[in-house]
């Protein structure tokens, strides 16, 4: 049942990433289109200017895809994951407060009626829980909260 469930919650940030990923590449198909328009309608200084705001964005736009790739290639990690008692990369935490699965940084979402926080290893969140066991209590953003479940 809770192999289930992570997988559901994988699932669930291979979506998330896939949305991501197809923006950035509409948003890089249309950089083409203009670069291509930029070099049919434009001479002199206007149009160095012009390409080099495309390459700029064009830059930004690959940073963005190389960090969704290394998302994905940590998702490829939880995969494995083996539970070992404590929270780690890849654990499904409850406490008494909220849901967490230690992942990536998505957000909010689902697994059945039930809703996680997917949170990134290094967020302030998963900093206070990592290394916690089940009934440990933790406190963040001056709120004390225990942990009731690691799976």
């Amino acid at each position: 049942m809770e192999a289930e469930r992570r997988q559901d919650l994988i699932s669930a940030c291979r979506d998330y990433l896939q949305t991501r990923v197809s923006v950035v590449k509409r948003a890089m198909d249309g950089l083409k289109e203009d670069l291509e328009n930029e070099s049919k309608s434009s001479a002199g200084d206007k149009f160095e200017t012009g390409r080099e705001m495309i390459n700029i964005e064009w830059n930004k736009l690959s940073v963005q895809l190389n960090e969704y790739d290394r998302l994905g290639n940590i998702l490829n990690r939880i995969e494995e994951y083996k539970p070992n008692g404590n929270v780690i990369l890849g654990s499904i935490v409850v406490t008494n407060v909220a849901k967490y699965f230690i992942s990536i940084p998505a957000g909010e979402i689902s697994s059945g009626k039930d809703k996680f926080y997917a949170v990134g290893i290094k967020s302030p969140i998963a900093q206070v829980l990592l290394g916690k066991k089940a009934g440990e209590k933790a406190v963040f953003n001056r709120r004390e909260f225990e942990v009731l479940e690691i799976t």
